[in-house]
């Protein structure tokens, strides 16, 4: 059989074992196309071009002898060879975590990399302490961070393609484990480009037609949805003109006047937008919200791991009670 008449049109394999013929990093690049069910999402992630990506997984597909990927259009889905793939690259990838753990544990010196994804914005000065005492301490932890809505965070740590997470996290799953780094308060503002910026006889009432600018995930009814249930219970159903999972941008949003929105305290208190925002009904908060540690009770921690969860779990500042340790939702 030719590689063009070939199931398909893959080249067949040749005779050396595949141990032998695999890429491991090719690997790798399969795993994060699987994850993300998108080549140009998974080059983001990988940060590579969308054709290299693409030449990767036809590398590895004539490599192995078999399509991992059946095309639709833009969309597709992992054949039995692909499914059976992910799971054999996804230990391969916990096999060299614990090399590297092995590697670390013969040296005399803590060394080697943390991933962590964050929910963007936050404000916790025992976070900024604890990460200058780690610095000094073990210059030779490096950190890689992501800014990442908290849904993908808590699906990254699931599939175990990340080792720590802050995060929002309302649900109880086994697999889970966190601690509560900070809370946040959220209220609504409205901007000095808005109609209602000054007024001080404003009432709920006042806000239920007015344009909205929310986050993702209070959008979805996913983590942020105490602030979906205020708005449902206070029937403020204007249109929501704009969405974000990054705080920041929600900021910029409403500084421009597309709308109100609920954002945390911390961000609106500084000293460059604090003139430029006005409070909102209703007088108390309409939210507080735990910013987590997350961390899968199942990974693998090399010897940096490890120093880093011991470090912040017990940084002066950061909230230890066991209530906010729970296990969270099980997932494959």
């Amino acid at each position: 059989m030719t590689a063009s008449n070939h199931p398909c049109g893959v080249t067949p394999a040749g005779r050396r074992p595949l141990s032998e013929r695999v890429d491991w990093n090719l690997l790798r690049t399969f795993q994060m196309i699987a994850q993300e069910m998108s080549i140009s999402r998974a080059a983001v992630r990988l940060h590579l071009s969308q054709p290299a990506v693409t030449q990767a997984l036809k590398r590895l597909e004539e490599q192995i002898g078999v399509a991992l990927i059946e095309r639709n259009g833009p969309r597709f889905q992992l054949t039995r060879a692909g499914v059976e793939t992910l799971k054999i690259a996804g230990e391969v990838h916990g096999h060299f975590g614990q090399l590297q753990a092995a590697v670390e544990a013969a040296s005399d010196q803590v060394i080697g990399p943390v991933r962590l994804l964050s929910v963007s914005g936050i404000e916790c000065p025992a976070y900024d302490r604890f990460l200058a005492a780690l610095h000094r301490d073990y210059p030779g932890i490096t950190l890689e961070i992501e800014v990442r809505s908290s849904e993908a965070i808590l699906s990254a740590l699931s599939h175990k393609t990340a080792t720590f997470g802050l995060a929002v996290n309302r649900s109880t799953y086994p697999w889970l484990h966190q601690q509560c780094l900070t809370t946040e308060r959220y209220r609504f503002y409205c901007s000095d480009q808005h109609p209602l910026f000054g007024r001080s006889d404003l009432t709920l009432s006042d806000l239920r037609l007015e344009p909205l600018i929310v986050i993702t995930g209070d959008l979805l009814g996913g983590n942020l949805s105490p602030l979906a249930e205020f708005r449902d219970r206070h029937s403020l159903s204007g249109d929501i003109v704009a969405s974000t999972a990054d705080i920041q941008e929600a900021l910029r949003l409403v500084l421009a006047g597309f709308g109100i929105g609920c954002l945390p305290d911390h961000v609106c208190l500084d000293s460059r937008v604090a003139a430029r925002l006005w409070p909102l009904p209703p007088e108390e908060e309409v939210c507080a919200m735990d910013i987590n540690l997350l961390w899968h009770a199942g990974q693998r921690l090399s010897q940096a791991e490890a120093v880093f969860l011991q470090r912040l779990r017990n940084a002066p500042g950061v909230v230890a009670d066991e209530q906010h340790e729970a296990a969270i939702g099980q997932r494959p």
